[in-house]
Parts: structure tokens; sequence; C-alpha cells
């Protein structure tokens, strides 16, 4: 088949390499000058930094990805485990290291809070238990008809905590604030809140502190690097700086892309341009239903964020390859972005300093700091333009505040990225960052499907669709829309 690719993606680019492997012409169609979507990179002034995901979890999704194409991981990557995987700095200044290794981690508790250590292991049984009941059922399962669904056991469905919140399960095992505290922040992994989302998702400290986390040697947009690379070996065509306008249909049945200059014809098409963007912009009224213009239309987006990349002419000390500053009120932080649609008073501020790792990402001496704080996204209730300025600097002075002296004036170079480029780069749903929230207790399961059930031909894949955001579900749902290419097509 000619098979047409909408953005160039994680989702896209995978679904690129598979299809192209099975012997599809497949050409990609990328809006922006480079691939990759939100893992994308910045290079300047000596400075390298990743702009999107900074750790790899279930790398045995990646390597499956590889292997379908007859190509082997570790000749385009180097995987390397984080460790810690992640230091956490709690606003009364204690200090918490989060080990791959299980001892380690026991005897950072047995300090923080011994009374909470038996707890710590009983929560790792039960996260690994919520994995197994959910990755058949949901995270490796394209749940598109009755084919995907009859032999799923309905007892399981019943036992993945879906009738309380990640925070209510997390309170009632944990005693101490600091352990509540930390196991809550998991579900902002898909830009969800703790105290809506269900605690099904409590299957995400299993997926990073069981299965690991790690890093790509040379940074994370190596991933996108290597698989352009395994792209064009399979014949992939790409056009970059290239916007799709809209899907060329006949009687429900796609027949291709139409840009600026040009139609593409293509007998599927596949959208990594956002399920939102895709239904309710690259289609025509009349290729719409109703229902599921309704549907899209009352999702909720996942938070935003703003980042910041600080190039800083200085090293911390206390500063791992992960680290995160929690905020003293997390109810009160989460209230804002999610219910008032503000940025929080007092936010929890994420720094990833890959120059810890790999020091050639900063000249000599220098630190490459890239800081996410949770946002909300876009709406009314809070305006870019004219806060974005003086709110990065309120975060600036609050990581002073929090041990790094000196900060605002070791900078020598400053980016920030906001929702709204987040929105206009990637026309990602009012700016979100991973697409659907699931801050219901059943948005997981009501994500937009990898096909499109309204227009033959056509399907979508990214962190908007099924199973959701994040580097390996981004990958999985390509492995979902190519399945239901093989059914349907």
């Amino acid at each position: 088949m000619k098979v047409a690719v909408i953005g160039a993606g994680l989702g896209g680019l995978a679904s690129a390499c598979m299809l192209a492997h099975k012997g599809h012409d497949v050409t990609v169609i990328e809006k922006n000058g480079s691939p990759g979507g939100k893992i994308n990179q910045v290079q300047a002034r000596g400075f390298r930094f990743d702009t999107g995901p900074s750790l790899l979890t279930m790398p045995s999704v990646l390597k499956k990805l590889f292997n379908h194409c007859d190509a082997a991981l570790e000749d385009y990557l180097t995987l390397e485990p984080v460790e810690p995987i992640c230091r956490y700095v709690y606003a009364d200044s204690h200090v918490f290291n989060c080990y791959q290794n299980l001892d380690q981690t026991l005897k950072e508790i047995s300090t923080l809070a011994p009374e909470d250590a038996e707890a710590y292991k009983r929560f790792l049984t039960y996260s690994e238990n919520l994995f197994e009941r959910t990755k058949d059922a949901f995270l490796f399962n394209p749940l598109y008809n009755f084919e995907d669904i009859k032999n799923l056991k309905m007892r399981d469905f019943l036992r993945i905590d879906a009738f309380k919140t990640v925070a209510q399960a997390v309170d009632n095992e944990f005693q101490s604030a600091y352990m509540q505290q930390f196991f809550k922040r998991f579900t902002t992994y898909n830009g969800s809140s703790p105290f809506q989302a269900p605690a099904t998702l409590n299957v995400i400290p299993h997926v990073e502190l069981s299965m690991g986390g790690y890093y790509l040697d040379g940074g994370i947009y190596t991933l996108v690097e290597a698989l352009m690379t395994l792209a064009k070996k399979l014949g992939v065509i790409f056009k970059f700086e290239t916007e799709v306008q809209s899907i060329i249909t006949r009687s429900k049945q796609v027949e291709g892309v139409k840009t600026k200059n040009e139609e593409i014809k293509a007998e599927c098409i596949i959208s990594n341009g956002g399920a939102t963007e895709t239904y309710r912009n690259l289609l025509s009224k009349r290729d719409r239903s109703y229902f599921i213009t309704k549907r899209m239309q009352h999702l909720e987006p996942s938070c935003s964020g703003l980042v910041l990349l600080l190039g800083i002419n200085k090293k911390y000390e206390q500063l791992s390859h992960h680290n995160i500053f929690f905020s003293k009120n997390y109810k009160k932080e989460f209230d804002a972005i999610f219910n008032q649609k503000k940025m929080p008073d007092a936010p929890t501020i994420y720094i990833a300093n890959t120059s810890a790792t790999n020091p050639n990402h900063a000249p000599a001496g220098g630190s490459n700091l890239f800081v996410l704080i949770n946002a909300p996204y876009l709406s009314k209730n809070w305006s870019w333009q004219d806060k974005a300025e003086p709110y990065s600097n309120f975060v600036i002075n609050a990581l002073e505040k929090r041990g790094l002296d000196g900060l605002r004036d070791s900078i020598i170079y400053q980016r920030r990225i906001t929702p709204v480029d987040f929105y206009e780069r990637y026309k990602s749903n009012k700016g979100s960052i991973y697409g659907t929230s699931s801050n219901s207790r059943m948005a997981a399961f009501v994500r937009p499907k990898n096909k499109v059930r309204d227009v033959d031909g056509l399907y979508m894949v990214g962190g908007s669709t099924h199973p959701g955001g994040g580097i390996p579900l981004v990958i999985q749902s390509a492995f979902n829309a190519v399945e239901l290419i093989k059914r349907y097509e």
C-alpha cells in the first residue's frame, strides 16, 4: 500500500518503520523542520538539552520494535540504568534518593520514614499485581472491538482498584507524609492528578521502580535519530516543513492528504498529529460523526508544562541526573493546575541534569538544567503572554531558596517553552503534553482508539490515543495501529 504518516513524532516514526519493513510505500509528512515531536533537543552555546522525556522505562517495548524490523536495538542505542533513579528534596529539606536496588532504597527509607519500610515493599507488590492484571487487558491490547475483549478475564477488571483515587490508596498504605507524597507523584507521568485519577494508575511505580529506569547514552533524542536511521534504511520518504491541511476522502475511504503545495495519494493514513486535531481539523464535517465529535470536545486534556532550559557556568553537587523539589502542599498544587487552571503558588520543580551523566552536554565546569513545572492546559484563566517571564523568574528564585545558591548569576544561556509553544509547534490539544488526562475512573479506557471508526483507512497513534503517553505506550500505540491495519486493510 501507499501509506502517508502525518507527523514524525515517536508514534509516527515507529509506525513508519514497521510498515516499511512489511514492504509498504511509506511517506512521512512533518510540519516542523526536524523529527521527534515532543521528543526534541536544543543545542546552543556548548549546551545540549533534551526538551521532552528524560527517562526511558519498559525498554522491552523498544527492543520489540527493533526486533520487529529485523534490527538489533544494541546496534543503534546504548541504554544505561540511572542511579539513583531520582533524588527527591522535600519542602523541609529532607532528601530521599530512590534507587533501582531495593536494599539501597530501603536503607534510605529507614532514615527518612522507618515506619513505612514494610509498606514500601507491600506497595511494590500491589503495583506489580496491578501491572499483571492490566497489561493484557489494557496496555498491550488495541481494545478496538469484541475480538480484543472476548478472552479477557473479567475478574481482573474487578481487581484493578478503579474505585479509589491514587491519593486515597496511597494514604491508606503509608503513614509518613514523605512516602505519601512520593507515591502520589507518579500520576504526573501521564499528566493527571493523584487526587482525581483512579488508583489503577498505581501501576506506574512498578514500571519505574521494579522494571527499571534508563537513560540513553548521548540523550533521549538519540532514540529519534536511531529511528530516523532505521526508517531511511527501510526506504521511508520524509517531507519536512510540510504541513498537512486536510485528509482527502471519498465515500468514507481515505485517498490521501492535502498540503499547501500538493496532494499526496495514500490508501492508508496514520496520524501522529494529535487525536483531537486529526478528528476536528483534518477531517471534513461530512466524515465526522456527531457523537465522536462531542466526545472529543469533552475529553479533558492532560496537564501541560513550563520548561526552562538553563545553561549555567557551575555545577551543583547536590544535583543528581534526575531531581525533584517537592512543594509543601501537593493537594493545593494540583487543585490550582486542574481545577483553577492556574500556575501554583508553590510548585513542585523537576530538574534533569544530563551533564551529570554526559559531561559533554555542557562546557567544562558547567551544567545543562532542564527545568519542568507542571502547568494547566491552555485556558482563559492564565495568560502566558503576560505571566511567562515573571513566573519563570519566580521559579529561579524558588530554586535559589531550595539550595541552588547563585543560580541566577550563573545562567549564560536561557530558553523558555510554555504551553502556547506546545500547542503552536505540535498542535497538541490545548497545549497539553500527555494527550488526555486520566482524571476519571474510566478515562484510561475511553481514549481515542488507534483506528478511526468513521473513515476506512485512517489510524491514529501517539500519546493522545490508546494506550496513553510516555515512550513505551506511544510505541505500543504504533503496534496497535499496525495490528489493526493488518486486520482491516
